[in-house]
């Protein structure tokens, strides 16, 4: 898909990380950019700098987890830009789960997917319909992560689950538009090669009170800062990857109409053939005895 200016994105979890590295990246190049987020003041302090920068900023307050929520985004978009040319299901959170998976609160499943797998469909549902009618050249993009759409993380299982589901149902996208002939474009994002400096580890501060935890936390809720320490002085190497480098991947998979935007990584591709070879030979998953948990 050809980028250009005066065409419209749209991206949810914009308020921070790679939703706002993304619409940055996107008003860079002359879009309009519509971000949607769940948090009123980050939201508007992002849409402050875009602005103040040139763009033009529509900032919707948006739940994602709400189908009437993402609905009225889609009417203000409109509204504000007309057609929509690119749409980023992008926000996301982590679940909180702790123990074994079958002692996961029923809570931090539904959380879970109601923000990272039904906050996907919602968005699809909503704009999907309204790409199609323009008859305009488009392209959306879901976030998953290398912790599910590549190799399940045990350790983080519910997040997992969800971040594989987004996969499936952006291959089911892609299949779905290519029938209809439609000129708009799927693609799934893994972010990375390496961690990222995300708001997803505080995720807590925004779960809704239907979804809070029914007993306490275990262990307290570790700060991305407070994990690296630990991982530091353990001995690890820790490496990150800047959000604006997964910005520029997004655009250059647009751009060729690449539906695995997938970093190269000697890491993810070890995992990708562990995997594989696994189902291919019938055999256990070995790949998974690696892996330490508590």
């Amino acid at each position: 898909m050809r980028l250009r200016g005066g065409q419209t994105a749209v991206v949810t979890g914009a308020a921070s990380g790679i939703g706002l590295a993304m619409a940055r990246r996107f008003a860079a190049e002359g879009l309009n950019v519509a971000l949607a987020d769940v948090e009123s003041g980050p939201l508007e302090k992002a849409a402050a700098a875009l602005r103040a920068d040139g763009a033009r900023v529509l900032a919707h307050v948006t739940d994602v987890s709400e189908p009437e929520s993402v609905e009225e985004l889609a009417d203000a978009v409109q509204e504000a830009f007309g057609a929509v040319h690119v749409l980023c299901n992008n926000a996301g959170v982590g679940s909180g789960a702790e123990g074994r998976m079958w002692q996961h609160e029923i809570n931090d499943w539904k959380w879970a997917f109601a923000v990272n797998v039904w906050g996907v469909f919602h968005g699809i549902r909503a704009f999907v319909p309204r790409m199609l009618e323009s008859g305009e050249p488009g392209h959306i993009v879901n976030t998953s992560s290398g912790d599910g759409g590549i190799a399940p993380l045990p350790t983080a299982s519910v997040y997992a689950v969800t971040k594989s589901a987004v996969v499936t149902m952006t291959e089911s996208l892609y299949a779905h538009l290519r029938a209809e002939g439609a000129p708009v474009g799927a693609s799934v994002l893994f972010p990375g090669p390496h961690m990222l400096r995300t708001g997803l580890w505080e995720s807590y501060r925004n779960r809704p009170e239907k979804y809070a935890k029914t007993r306490p936390r275990k262990k307290p809720y570790r700060s991305l800062d407070q994990w690296e320490t630990a991982m530091r002085e353990a001995g690890h190497e820790v490496r990150f990857t800047p959000v604006e480098e997964v910005a520029e991947h997004v655009m250059d998979g647009i751009r060729e109409d690449r539906f695995w935007m997938l970093p190269e990584s000697e890491h993810s591709d070890a995992q990708i053939r562990a995997r594989s070879q696994s189902m291919l030979e019938r055999a256990n998953p070995g790949y998974l005895e690696s892996f330490v948990l508590d």
